[in-house]
């Protein structure tokens, strides 16, 4: 007697098929709600992300064809999020003029501007008093002796909305508030607006008196334009420079006439341009440029040759105390970078460090380490081959016990010596699996930001620019100083065209010497 297994899967429970729609149906409305939020604040990019990943994680979940793409979806969204992502974003900004005078939407520009005040000259004295938990103002208009009292508010915390106030002939007569009261009080009545009977409203002027303020800007009828109400002098939004400037009677933009809320614009390839025409940008980034591949390029060969050194005598069997030895060598790797940075800019320093004391004692010189360019540059790749020859070295340890001991032996019979052992045994097998890591070492030292900024700020600085660079410098902290250290507005378009272009130096250097070492060692 035979049985027949049926090849079908069993159909779910109805309960188990409503849980699962019903929370693919709640995970694509919080998609979509997020998503519109967001682009509804001018978050793009940032909606755009949590489309695709939203999105893209719910299909992949729900489809059976997509199956697969389960066991790589987290790991294509840390890409996405961490890696892709940021890129993009800074790709992205070096397209438009986004500096700290011009981080605004034109929309918010727009409205910080209409939300300016003029303080105009009528005076209330006021008084606050007592109404049970609450408080009320009581206002006296100096010139008609009209009095006013607004609603009931709480000086808990600053008030979000207007405050009513009315005409009234009798003043509260519970208690006043003290003059001390009245101070610590001055934040929330800061915040205080009283909507008067006839329209208008009134502000704090100072701390006895409130004063009647009105719109600074009306919005013209073309829906752009605003009118200063105090001089009559209309500006217009400038969307090639992204700021709001006063124009003429034949409505063209008067130059110099900025005003304080810019906002972020496109402009195009204008931030590369720059880099590469403006002769104050152009001079520094390409000696810095040129630094920048020395020092990587130096740090990799002073840190990889000084590792296989060392790694190959504390692996010589013959050398006793070689364990001591090697938890010497390994303490630089041990303690944490910025402690030993440090503790080197301390040594080097020029007047009370160790380092000068022992050449003055010896030689009778004391070198200027951070002012001299040359010297400064010297320190800086002294410094970072102590940091990273420890790493070198147990790679090269670990690569060391690999090469078989036949080698050696066979080499012996022949006379070899140790060096010769070294040249034709040793160093060619430790350079082909070494070069992959040797490539990783410039690529991270190309970027190595903490060294720079913790060592030296990128000084000694270059004379005659306009952009903050010291001969130090690399192009990653180059980069930061123009965001964050330039004079008249850190620029952070310009920086994240730097970095865009720091990006793709960086790509093709590895391409290149990937495809290189291939072509040599395959």
């Amino acid at each position: 007697m035979t049985t027949l297994i049926s090849s079908r899967k069993p159909k779910p429970s109805p309960i188990l098929f409503f849980v699962k729609w019903a929370v693919v149906l709640l995970s694509i409305l919080i998609t979509g709600y997020l998503v519109t939020i967001m682009y509804a604040q001018g978050e793009i990019l940032f909606a755009l992300l949590t489309l695709v990943m939203l999105g893209g994680g719910i299909y992949i979940f729900t489809s059976q064809r997509a199956y697969s793409w389960r066991y790589v979806f987290p790991g294509l969204s840390g890409i996405g999020v961490f890696i892709l992502f940021p890129l993009i974003s800074t790709i992205a900004i070096g397209f438009t003029n986004y500096s700290s005078k011009n981080q605004l939407t034109y929309e918010r520009a727009q409205s910080v501007l209409m939300s300016r005040q003029s303080v105009s000259g009528e005076v209330l004295n006021f008084a606050l008093h007592h109404q049970g938990e609450d408080w009320v103002l009581a206002f006296t208009d100096s010139q008609t002796g009209e009095n006013f009292v607004s609603n009931p508010f709480s000086l808990n915390s600053p008030l979000t909305e207007l405050v009513d106030v009315v005409q009234t002939n009798d003043l509260p007569v519970t208690e006043k508030a003290t003059p001390k009261e009245v101070t610590s009080a001055r934040n929330v009545l800061k915040s205080f607006i009283g909507l008067m009977p006839d329209g208008r409203e009134i502000r704090m002027k100072s701390l006895r008196e409130f004063a009647v303020t009105k719109p600074l800007y009306i919005l013209q009828e073309d829906g752009e334009t605003l009118k200063n109400v105090e001089t009559g002098v209309l500006i217009r939004p400038n969307f090639e420079v992204g700021f709001f400037q006063q124009i003429d009677e034949n409505g063209n933009f008067i130059q110099g006439t900025n005003t304080e809320s810019g906002f972020s614009v496109s402009i195009g390839w204008d931030n590369f341009i720059k880099v590469f025409t403006d002769k104050n940008i152009r001079g520094p980034f390409f000696s810095i440029f040129i630094w920048t591949v020395a020092f990587s390029a130096l740090t990799v060969f002073f840190t990889t040759a000084l590792g296989t050194i060392l790694a190959s005598l504390v692996q010589w069997e013959a050398l006793r105390g070689r364990a001591i030895y090697r938890v010497l060598l390994i303490l630089p790797y041990a303690v944490p970078s910025f402690i030993s940075i440090l503790i080197f800019r301390g040594l080097f320093n020029q007047k009370f460090g160790e380092i000068n004391q022992f050449l003055d004692l010896l030689f009778g010189i004391s070198p200027e380490w951070f002012n001299d360019p040359f010297l400064a540059k010297a320190m800086v790749v002294i410094v970072n081959t102590w940091l990273g020859y420890p790493y070198m070295m147990i790679l090269c340890m670990g690569l060391l016990k690999a090469i078989p001991d036949d080698l050696y032996e066979a080499s012996a019979l022949n006379g070899a010596t140790p060096w010769q052992n070294f040249t034709k045994i040793t160093l060619p097998l430790l350079i082909k699996p070494l070069t992959p890591l040797m490539i990783a070492s410039f690529a991270f030292n190309f970027n190595n930001f903490v060294l720079i900024m913790l060592l030296t700020r990128g000084g000694p600085n270059m004379t005659n620019t306009t952009a903050p660079a010291g001969h130090t410098d690399l192009l990653v902290s180059y980069t930061y100083r123009i965001a964050f250290e330039g004079g008249g507005g850190e620029n952070f378009g310009l920086a994240a065209a730097i970095s865009t272009i720091i990006f793709l130096i960086v790509g093709a250097l590895a391409i290149i010497n990937m495809k290189a070492s291939r072509m040599k060692f395959d």
